[in-house]
């Protein structure tokens, strides 16, 4: 077990990986306090006051009320940045468990149980450890297992913060790797759950807010020795859950590829009855957002993972990586094209209203232009002169009948005939 609860020198990196922002925040704060030794007000007594520090300095300081607020919330969003406190800040509420699966060249021990103190005494020195924790609720038991393998503060809070944008990390012992995984939710739909991956000289630690079965064939790859997966080092696992997150956007991808071509092809198919509605297109943009949120960073980050100096990363399984990098300019040029596809449809469907509007338009003009002739007529006939010649003979009512249906029918075949129809 030495192997695990050795850590290496540490320092603190809270300080200087904080955003400048921030520093120069505290700064402003420790400089009102110390200079006056005045307190800055709470936040039941902040609104509608200023804080006027007594003195020469008064005059030329002055602390807005809502500061104190501003920084309270500020620190909520930074998940207690400023505070050694965790806080998981998704909104799953899956019990946290854990998984082990302990392997080397001769086999696999599997172990399952809800507390860390259960799990710790099966980690063996002369295997590669992968634990997988589900559910993020506990806290204490994530910062423990961190601090158990040495993850500095900061990392622990990202693994916390379900909000994190997707990104690689490189320590001087081991490897951090925040991505998205789509789960689907309802008919069609998708909502992104993160995964954390860090990865050790002999253990890798995934974490997940949900169950899940992304890892359901690895796992049997374990069991089954498949590609001597068990004779590799631990970078090696990490390209399999990297190529197996990859997979799942492959196939979500290529699906909705694929139904976007069919909505395409009912647009331009003139005999169809039933077009696709603005509803359909804005449900696939929805998922194009949430894809392209989840994966787009990744293209940048990923480039991380190929430094020559990252000792974590053996040279004989670097082709893997390079593997994974080809499943993701697969899963961009798909995305890209979906995007294209979505642009399409959109100009498609709008093009389709104006000439639905313009087939409307043709049919009023079509009647317009038949009745506007008898509307002419009945305006003469209806006229209350004394002396009209066709008032008053027997045949008149027949002949303005017979005049109008003439006119009417002529119209019409001459419109019939320039193919207004």
């Amino acid at each position: 077990m030495a192997a695990f609860s050795s850590c290496p020198p540490h320092t603190d990196r809270t300080a200087e990986k904080a955003p400048a922002s921030i520093r120069r925040s505290v700064f402003f704060l420790t400089f009102v306090s110390d200079r006056e030794k005045t307190p800055l007000p709470s936040p039941d007594t902040a609104e509608g006051t200023d804080v006027q520090p007594s003195g020469e300095a008064g005059r030329h300081l002055r602390v807005p009320a809502f500061l104190p607020l501003f920084f309270d919330r500020l620190a909520m969003a930074q998940n207690n940045l400023l505070s050694e406190q965790l806080k998981y800040t998704g909104s799953a509420t899956t019990p946290t468990h854990l998984h082990l699966y302990s392997y080397r060249p001769d086999g696999v021990a599997t172990t399952r149980c809800e507390s860390l103190e259960t799990l710790l005494p099966q980690l063996r020195d002369d295997a590669i450890n992968w634990i997988q924790v589900y559910g993020l609720q506990d806290t204490a038991t994530v910062k423990s297992l961190c601090e158990y393998f040495c993850i500095d503060f900061l990392t622990t809070q990202d693994i916390l913060n379900a909000n994190h944008q997707t990104k690689v990390e490189e320590h001087d012992h081991y490897n951090v790797v925040i991505v998205k995984q789509l789960m689907p939710k309802g008919e069609e739909e998708y909502e992104s759950q993160q995964i954390c991956i860090v990865q050790g000289e002999s253990y890798v630690l995934t974490f997940a807010e949900r169950d899940t079965d992304l890892f359901g064939g690895i796992h049997t790859a374990l069991e089954k020795n498949i590609l001597k997966i068990r004779n590799r080092q631990s970078d090696y696992l990490l390209s399999v859950i990297l190529n197996s997150i990859m997979a799942g956007f492959m196939s979500i991808l290529s699906q909705m590829e694929d139904e976007l071509e069919d909505m395409e092809e009912q647009f331009l198919a003139a005999s169809t009855a039933q077009l696709p509605t603005i509803e359909n297109i804005q449900h696939y943009r929805r998922n194009y957002r949430l894809i392209k949120k989840s994966i787009f960073p990744l293209k940048e980050q990923i480039n991380k993972l190929f430094h020559n100096d990252n000792l974590l990363l053996h040279k004989a399984n670097r082709p893997f990586f390079n593997d994974v990098n080809d499943h993701l300019q697969f899963v961009l040029q798909t995305l890209e094209g979906c995007r294209d596809l979505l642009s399409a449809l959109i100009d498609l469907y709008l093009s389709n209203n104006d000439q639905r509007m313009n087939g409307i338009m043709k049919q009023l003009t079509i009647v317009s232009t038949v009745f506007i002739p008898l509307t002419f007529m009945a305006g003469i006939w209806g006229m209350n002169f004394q002396w009209m010649p066709e008032l008053g003979w027997k045949y008149g009512y027949l002949l303005a009948w017979t005049l109008m249906i003439v006119v009417a029918v002529s119209v019409y075949v001459y419109l019939k005939y320039k193919k207004w129809n």
